[in-house]
């Protein structure tokens, strides 16, 4: 596992996206503007309440890896650029991983 420093340095940004043409141009734009080191892109089946109606949708997930500290501009990149009126943007920390993969997250969002 990864040191104990690593704890708050990182996170996995999550949102979603109706259209892969979107999510594409968002993962390639957060990656091109050094703002994430890694973005996976993976189809769900999304359940949500929307203007007083159970919806369902098939969405892609958006699994940005990047420094917590470029929390705040990965947010207001996602809030200029996305269609939703509301899109889902939500951080979870990073509790530990393999130190390698920190430093290399480091070399290429630096």
């Amino acid at each position: 596992m990864g040191d104990k420093k690593n704890l708050q340095e990182y996170c996995v940004i999550l949102t979603t996206c109706g259209k892969k043409e979107e999510a594409e141009r968002l993962a390639r734009s957060l990656i091109g503007n050094h703002l994430a080191a890694c973005v996976q892109v993976a189809g769900v089946t999304s359940f949500y309440e929307w203007e007083k109606k159970i919806t369902k949708g098939e969405e892609l997930l958006l699994l940005i890896k990047a420094k917590a500290s470029r929390y705040d501009r990965i947010e207001e990149f996602i809030r200029e650029n996305h269609s939703y009126e509301i899109p889902e943007i939500i951080a979870l920390p990073i509790g530990g991983g393999l130190k390698n993969y920190f430093k290399w997250m480091d070399d290429v969002s630096s």
